[in-house]
């Protein structure tokens, strides 16, 4: 018996408006103290009215169109029923049949693929909904009490369905990172699942692969009862919690007993297991009925003005990247992974095209961008962010700048600095905000280029070093590299070892 997953996502994204979806508390108190941000609308007291949030609309729009899905020409919002203490009006203002956005669709890369998973695939969006959150519960130790903070009642959600198109844990976890990166690309959410921006529960079932042409499509494609998993606050815990989930669930089937109703199963992080909590509600359970006290939402218009405001998203960013710039695939992918680095990218290619042209050099751009393309893409993302960690700054606030840093680059490309004091530059830079070439003029770091100096350290070398030389003409050619190395001690490092080699190899050879 063959079995393959069959995966659903719903996500739900906290969006980064400045007060709450139907009120005007402040959407920014998620550290103040608890039950400070409330008003009689957030709390469900009788008589209050609620006015939807326009800029959470908006965000709505742009997130939809941003993941391909069609705007509802007229929504609207629903009451969705249930008791839940953290519920404070006793139903929660969603949407049902009408919701911002339905039938999107994205086609993704899956770099965790493993064995025969597919490489490259693509999920079909249902729909994407605006709704209010529920308060937050404390659960105090030992299970005595659990204590409810409304700070968090009203903040608006985009919450987006996905069709079950995910065909392995590695797949939703990919997916979730592409979709992160295009909030924050947008500016809607700052996405963050561990602050509980960007939320995910995963449905997972089984079902029976059928090679049998004789049998019906139909009967192949028919769905099981399916299992949610809750409580996914990383990406790591979505993939290893699908994993679990899908083992556990193929051992029912080997024994003849698959699932046979929808349940509830929360992820325990501390023993990596799911846990059953609840058989799944209906939506007929929650007894959905048009808000009576929201008009409906007239979204054509907005979608046109909404729609002239959509930034480049990443992935359009990528292959941009790789075709103006000549990144590589996983250069492009890592620098287009948080925006402030991909801003900075740019302004430091756009730096650099601008000295070539006014620097009298005779390469075209074309034939000199990949070498600027290797120069930019190994001091950036090993270097510049391996300082940025240890002195711990981020790209955003960082006292370099694209300028300063694209002249960095230009004294590495004309030789003027090697490597290694290169590294002592940028730390500099980094400290200080000073432009390169001050830093190199005021601690004598320009490499040594003049013939007549670096002969005289070669010749002082060779004389210093009578067996090694020895060796070397004896046919030990790796003793030319001990030579290097002490014209370099020699020069105090400002020497471009390619050049000393160059220089001890002419001289050995007429000894």
């Amino acid at each position: 018996m063959t079995l393959e997953p069959v995966i659903g996502l719903e996500i739900h994204v906290q969006l980064k408006t400045k007060s709450k979806m139907f009120c005007g508390c402040d959407n920014r108190a998620e550290d103040a103290p608890p039950n400070t941000a409330v008003c009689p609308i957030c709390m469900g007291h009788p008589g209050t009215l609620p006015v939807a949030n326009a800029q959470a609309i908006n965000y709505g729009i742009l997130a939809s169109l941003a993941i391909g899905c069609r705007i509802t020409p007229q929504s609207k919002f629903d009451r969705k029923n249930y008791f839940y203490p953290d519920l404070p009006k006793g139903y929660q203002i969603s949407q049902f049949d009408k919701p911002v956005g339905v039938d999107g669709k994205m086609t993704l890369e899956n770099p965790y693929a493993k064995g025969n998973e597919r490489t490259v695939f693509t999920i079909g969006i249902t729909r994407l909904h605006l709704e209010e959150d529920a308060a937050k519960l404390q659960h105090a130790e030992g299970g005595r009490a659990s204590l409810v903070d409304f700070n968090r009642a009203g903040t608006p959600l985009a919450e987006i369905v996905t069709e079950p198109d995910f065909a392995s844990a590695s797949e939703a976890k990919a997916f979730l990172q592409e979709l992160r990166l295009i909030m924050r690309t947008l500016g809607v959410s700052d996405a963050d699942m561990e602050k509980g921006h960007l939320r995910c529960d995963a449905n997972v079932s089984l079902r029976q692969v059928i090679d049998d042409p004789a049998v019906e499509k139909e009967s192949v494609a028919r769905f099981n009862p399916k299992t949610e998993v809750k409580n996914l606050n990383s990406f790591k815990a979505v993939e290893r919690a699908l994993e679990y989930e899908i083992l556990r669930q193929t051992k029912l089937w080997e024994i003849g007993t698959p699932p046979m109703v929808t349940t509830t199963r929360g992820w325990d992080e501390d023993k990596q297991i799911t846990v059953e909590q609840r058989v799944k509600e209906d939506s007929a359970d929650y007894r959905y009925f048009p808000e009576p006290d929201l008009p409906p939402l007239e979204l054509a218009e907005l979608e046109n003005a909404v729609r002239r405001t959509m930034p480049e998203l990443p992935e359009a960013k990528r292959q941009r990247f790789r075709e103006e710039y000549a990144l590589g695939t996983a250069d492009a992918k890592q620098i287009v992974e948080t925006p402030g680095l991909a801003d900075f990218t740019e302004q430091t290619f756009s730096e650099l095209r601008e000295w070539l042209s006014s620097s009298g050099e005779k390469e075209e751009w074309d034939a000199v961008k990949p070498k600027f393309a290797k120069l930019v893409s190994g001091w950036l993302l090993s270097k510049l962010l391996g300082l940025m960690a240890e002195i711990k700054t981020d790209i955003r606030i960082a006292k370099l700048t694209p300028e300063n840093f694209a002249e960095f680059l230009t004294l590495l490309h004309a030789g003027k600095i090697n490597s290694t004091s290169a590294q002592e530059v940028l730390r500099a830079m980094l400290e200080s905000g000073q432009d390169p070439s001050q830093i190199v003029a005021e601690r004598g770091l320009e490499q040594v280029s003049d013939l007549g100096d670096l002969e005289l350290a070669v010749d002082n070398v060779i004389l210093a070093n009578e067996k090694v030389v020895g060796d070397y003409k004896a046919g030990k050619q790796a003793a030319i590299m001990f030579l290097v190395g002490q014209v370099m001690k020699e020069t105090k490092g400002k020497a471009k070892p390619d050049l000393v080699r160059e220089i001890l190899e002419a001289k050995l050879g007429k000894l």
